[in-house]
């Protein structure tokens, strides 16, 4: 299960934006967005000092592809883990060349037309095999946009989140940083716990966040 998934069980929602579901045994195949619109959105995820050097992936029927190479180790796309779900984020260079490679697999997999069991089958045999790894060392992915919109729940319910930054801390947990999961006004918690894919969620201060999108 992907972390954007799991990060979205715990998050306290105010107001719900649609509800659909994504049995199992059904595949599913996100909506292709005109390439100026996904690179504008994929860009509003992190600070705007990187943007204008930053890769650029954008979805296309085979998965995604790298539509502008970065000048600088960071890389943006637009990930829709489930219909109705806009999640632009930005991966420093470390998670690019790690935790990345796993969305870039899932899109892959679901273009193809797999199941959502499928897909977790393949992604748990990437990861036992070793062609996907954690983190090295701690690092940032950025989810600055204001246009977030995440799971949160297995029946596909989508709401909107703050804007927040996510760090890697592989196989870290809650207790290990004395952080309260969902509890109201927590500036921390830890989601996919005991994972290698494991984030720490701190989200930013203000209600509206810069971007770098055009």
């Amino acid at each position: 299960m992907s972390p954007r998934i799991l990060l979205a069980r715990v998050i306290l929602v105010a107001m719900v934006i649609g509800t659909s579901s994504l049995p199992g045994a059904e595949s599913w195949k996100p909506e292709l967005l005109p390439p100026e619109r996904e690179t504008s959105a994929a860009l509003a995820a992190g600070p705007p000092h990187f943007a204008a050097q930053a890769g650029v992936y954008l979805l296309a029927a085979d998965g995604y592809r790298l539509a502008r190479p970065s000048r600088n180790g960071f890389h943006c796309l637009v990930l829709r883990s489930r219909p109705g779900a806009f999640e632009p984020e930005c991966f420093d260079a470390e998670g690019s060349a790690t935790l990345l490679q796993e969305d870039l697999l899932r899109a892959k997999l679901s273009m193809a037309g797999r199941t959502a069991e499928e897909v977790d089958r393949e992604i748990a045999a990437a990861w036992s095999a070793g062609r996907l790894r954690a983190p090295r060392r701690p690092g940032i992915n950025y989810m600055l946009s204001p246009e977030n919109r995440v799971p949160v729940d297995d029946r596909g319910t989508i709401a909107p989140y703050r804007p927040h930054v996510m760090f890697y801390v592989p196989y870290l947990t809650n207790d290990d940083l004395g952080a309260r999961a969902g509890e109201p006004g927590s500036p921390v918690f830890v989601i996919n716990e005991g994972a290698p894919g494991a984030y720490a969620i701190v989200p930013v201060p203000s209600a509206e966040a810069p971007h770098g999108g055009h």
